[in-house]
């Protein structure tokens, strides 16, 4: 038999985290991605937190270092996002008026 897995713990205080990223404003895939969680597991983090039923759980202690990191890594792909977009709508208004 294969060996099962065992299913990721994250604390409330990374949970929470999470979710303000997305309320914020972070898009909930890019943010998962960043986290380095599944995006179907952030948006029921976020259902939960809506309905004041979000819990956490000890086993996948978090630092405030790796929380500020997360936060930062979050905002660095939002930052190259908005960059991306800016240097597209350039282009094609430096096309089109020439």
């Amino acid at each position: 038999m294969s060996e099962s897995k065992r299913r990721a713990r994250y604390t409330l205080e990374f949970k929470l985290e999470a979710v303000r990223l997305v309320k914020g404003g972070q898009v909930a895939a890019v943010t998962a991605k960043i986290l380095g969680i599944p995006k179907q597991t952030l948006e029921n983090w976020v259902r939960l937190h809506g309905k004041g039923q979000l819990k956490g759980a000890g086993d996948k202690p978090v630092s405030a270092e790796q929380m500020e990191l997360a936060r930062l890594r979050a905002e660095l792909a939002r930052v190259k996002m908005e960059r991306d977009i800016l240097k597209k709508a350039t282009a094609y208004f430096a096309r089109e008026s020439s």
